[in-house]
């Protein structure tokens, strides 16, 4: 079956949190292809039922993902491959079931995707506390996407219509991030940035690297990991033929690449990237992890325990993380 036949599988993150009130929204909205579940059936039809829609949607316990490839009206496939959560648990609370939950509902997903059942995944959050208190000691999707397909090369990429930003390091803490920066690991990225690029549809990628050091290190004034580190990176990237430039400043680079100036900038920790991206609003932002046998987008946000149960979760994130997930699936 071609890839873009497959259904696309949405996995329901913590159930304590927005992820199930958010799939649901994005179903009643209307999908453009077949999609499925994996996470906990009477989990999201409690969820329809708060919502008020009982009478028009309704959830189908599956076996397999080829069982959702011919969607019907008013039904939300789902896979339900580990035991059922309780029926009273809390929303906006840690529960280690619901941790263990979204744990088992990404694996299950990627080991589909693995075995070509699957056109990409789309993810709901996961809360981190949750997911260690029911024994899954791990920082995030991301690293267990990783792990999982035994992917030795990977980065997390951020991205909304303004902006497309690719990390060199991610959670980890500030003290380690130096120590990090290796001529690999900035090749590898750069290597990333511009394969997440041909994959969004841009012909000759501009890659824009950013220095870890205040006014990029100024000439090793201020640091030496761009003289020793990162502008060596950038020349070797040059040699396979990127169009890479840099080290620029922290400061300026994410404003020059939004007014078009670069299509990607390579930043080389966590909060350098994410605070640019997730300033101009979480809505429309995805995260992307560039590297896997397969595409896998997600929100950019997280379960927003504060507000899960209410109804009034905005589901704008995943939309845009499925239809990024539709565009990038399409041009395999």
């Amino acid at each position: 079956m071609p890839v873009q036949q497959l259904p696309i599988a949405f996995t329901m993150g913590d159930a304590a949190g927005i992820g199930p009130e958010i799939i649901v929204k994005l179903f009643q909205q209307g999908l453009v292809g077949p999609a499925v579940v994996y996470g906990d059936a009477a989990t999201l039809q409690r969820t329809i039922a708060q919502l008020g829609w009982s009478n028009t949607w309704q959830v189908h316990t599956i076996d397999t993902p080829v069982e959702g490839a011919a969607p019907l009206t008013g039904v939300i496939p789902v896979l339900n491959r580990w035991h059922a959560l309780p029926n009273d648990l809390a929303s906006g609370e840690i529960n280690a079931l619901a941790g263990r939950g979204a744990y088992e509902y990404l694996c299950h997903a990627i080991d589909d995707a693995q075995a070509g059942l699957l056109r990409a995944i789309v993810t709901a959050p996961l809360h981190k506390k949750a997911m260690q208190a029911g024994g899954i000691d791990q920082p995030g999707h991301t690293e267990i996407l990783a792990k999982r397909t035994g992917t030795e090369h990977y980065a997390m990429m951020l991205a909304n219509p303004e902006l497309r930003v690719i990390l060199v390091t991610i959670h980890v803490p500030l003290a380690s991030v130096s120590g990090l920066l290796t001529l690999d690991s900035q090749l590898h990225t750069l290597r990333l940035a511009h394969k997440a690029c041909l994959q969004a549809g841009i012909a000759q990628p501009r890659i824009a690297v950013a220095g870890l050091n205040p006014h990029a290190g100024e000439d090793g004034r201020f640091g030496q990991e761009e003289i020793e580190v990162i502008r060596p990176a950038i020349l070797l990237a040059r040699a396979e033929g990127m169009d890479a430039s840099g080290p620029w400043p922290g400061d300026t680079i994410f404003m020059r690449a939004r007014r078009g100036e670069f299509d990607i900038v390579v930043a080389q920790y966590h909060d350098q990237g994410l605070i640019p991206v997730k300033y101009l609003g979480v809505e429309q932002g995805v995260n992307v992890t560039v590297g896997l046998p397969f595409v896998r987008t997600s929100v950019d946000h997280g379960t927003a325990f504060d507000i899960a149960g209410q109804g009034i979760a905005d589901p704008a994130s995943l939309a845009a993380a499925y239809d990024m997930a539709l565009a990038m699936t399409s041009r395999i």
